[in-house]
């Protein structure tokens, strides 16, 4: 059901406070959220299990301030199931279920990189942030920008980065007749493109 602008504007303004530590590697907070890629290539080499398992020991060991989040995918298949650990960004690459314990206790409790488990870049070394890597470093997602950030199942989540920031600008300062031109001009630039595209493909000018 869609919320009134007042309410999105709500959830925004107070979910994106919670989850500053997404973004924001000197959050000040002592929560900590580990990211656990749900994409397809991950999801095919057991990151659902790995979230299990992590939300598991957190419960069994009765750890608080830490939050176990799937996410969409990071954009990286050869390196999942990828795991970050929030705020610090911490990158763990070809995770594995029974690497959890290891990631709980090592970096969460006693605040220790497992070294081991962070990724090579293409020289061969090690890499502690997902943006580190030589494949990231010239990059700029648009579309997918918080894909790997957010719960793709969460609407508040996708609210608090912005989402139905278009709809919002459209209700509160166009008109109807705004709306139509946007959209006839819209369709216009995409016929345009589809002749441009076609009549390069025929070698014509």
């Amino acid at each position: 059901m869609m919320k009134t602008l007042k309410e999105i504007h709500k959830i925004r303004e107070e979910k994106r406070k919670e989850l500053d530590l997404r973004k924001n590697t000197n959050a000040d907070t002592r929560e900590k959220h580990i990211l656990v890629c749900h994409g397809t290539g991950c999801t095919s080499s057991k990151s659902p299990q790995i979230l299990e398992n992590f939300k598991k020991i957190i419960k069994e060991k009765n750890i608080e301030n830490v939050r176990v989040i799937k996410t969409g995918c990071f954009g990286l298949c050869a390196k999942g199931p990828i795991v970050i650990v929030r705020p610090e960004d911490t990158f763990y690459a070809n995770c594995k279920p029974e690497d959890c314990e290891e990631i709980i206790q090592s970096h969460i409790i006693e605040g220790k990189v497992v070294e081991r488990l962070l990724a090579k870049d293409i020289d061969g070394t090690k890499v502690q942030k997902l943006d580190d890597l030589s494949f990231y470093k010239k990059q700029k997602r648009i579309a997918l920008k918080n894909c790997g950030m957010i719960n793709p199942e969460d609407i508040d989540e996708y609210i608090a980065f912005d989402g139905y920031k278009a709809l919002e600008e459209v209700l509160k300062n166009w008109t109807p007749e705004d709306v139509i031109k946007t959209v006839s001009d819209s369709r216009f630039k995409r016929k345009r493109w589809s002749w441009f595209s076609n009549r390069q493909k025929m070698g014509t000018n």
